[in-house]
């Protein structure tokens, strides 16, 4: 038999694009929490976080540009981390959602996300 019949395929997987953040399109080295809720602009080593969370929410996060860059306190290990304090992650969910609803609509935002976090509204 013929190696033609049946090409060998690379292994590779195709690489995703990721989309630029919409909430803070410049990625250089400040954590999004520090400046939003100590107005602190000092540079510091930065983790990427998707907002929307779980598997899909991180999917989605991606494709949508629904992602800051916080520091490793806000991102894992402060009282204020968004993996720790629910009341912090809602305020990035609340941030991300009137970010997007600033060029989409808000029945945009509910077939893509599913879910108002929006206070403003609930």
């Amino acid at each position: 038999m013929s190696d033609l019949m049946f090409p060998k395929t690379s292994g590779k997987k195709k690489r995703k694009k990721h989309a630029k953040s919409i909430m803070q399109p410049d990625r250089d080295n400040h954590c999004y929490l520090c400046m939003l809720l100590h107005d602190d602009y000092h540079e510091k080593n930065v983790e990427e976080h998707h907002v929307i969370p779980g598997t899909w929410g991180r999917q989605k996060s991606e494709e949508l540009g629904l992602k800051v860059y916080l520091c490793v306190e806000h991102h894992r290990t402060g009282l204020e981390a968004v993996h720790r304090n629910i009341e912090i992650s809602r305020v990035l969910q609340q941030k991300a959602q009137q970010t997007y609803e600033q060029t989409h609509s808000h029945a945009e935002w509910m077939q893509e996300i599913g879910r108002n976090y929006d206070i403003k509204t609930i």
